[in-house]
């Protein structure tokens, strides 16, 4: 028997061409843990940081809600950092018009933290898009107090 290779034929390819259609594929969005936002129905701004999300590769689940103060009481974010949207991701909480990169940062260093948060809504920020963008800061708060976690201005990193 000589060790020589087999020319690929339609019927010998077919196997193959079967195994990678049914094989999972893998994307940004399946890589990234899954983000619940918990969002009032009527706020356009945070469907638009909801869209900011996905096409940065994460998945996202919306949870409509009219009282969010009872998901931030339950979640630890202090009142003078509240936004329009909470959302949670490995164990995080993520308070407001937050870049993706600030979170996918967080999700990178694993600070010992509750959370990120843009107190606001801050002009630039992703869902506030249009006008002149501010300068603002993302805030990595807990329970041993809080500090600037990134500067952006509208959605860049700002120096």
């Amino acid at each position: 028997m000589t060790n020589q290779p087999r020319n690929l034929t339609r019927r010998s390819a077919l196997p193959i061409f079967a195994a990678a259609l049914f094989s999972p594929t893998f994307s940004a969005s399946a890589q990234s843990p899954a983000i619940t936002v918990h969002k009032d129905p009527n706020c356009g701004c945070c469907t638009g940081w909801v869209r900011h999300l996905k096409d940065a590769g994460f998945a996202v689940t919306v949870e409509e809600t009219v009282n969010l103060q009872a998901f931030r009481k339950r979640l630890g974010v202090p009142s003078d950092l509240v936004a329009c949207h909470t959302a949670e991701i490995a164990g995080y909480v993520i308070e407001g018009h937050v870049p993706a990169i600030a979170v996918r940062q967080l999700l990178e260093k694993r600070p010992a933290a509750v959370g990120l948060a843009v107190p606001g809504m801050p002009a630039g920020s992703p869902g506030m898009e249009g006008g002149t963008p501010q300068k603002y800061d993302v805030v990595l708060f807990g329970t041993s107090g809080r500090q600037s976690f990134m500067k952006f201005i509208g959605s860049e990193i700002a120096s």
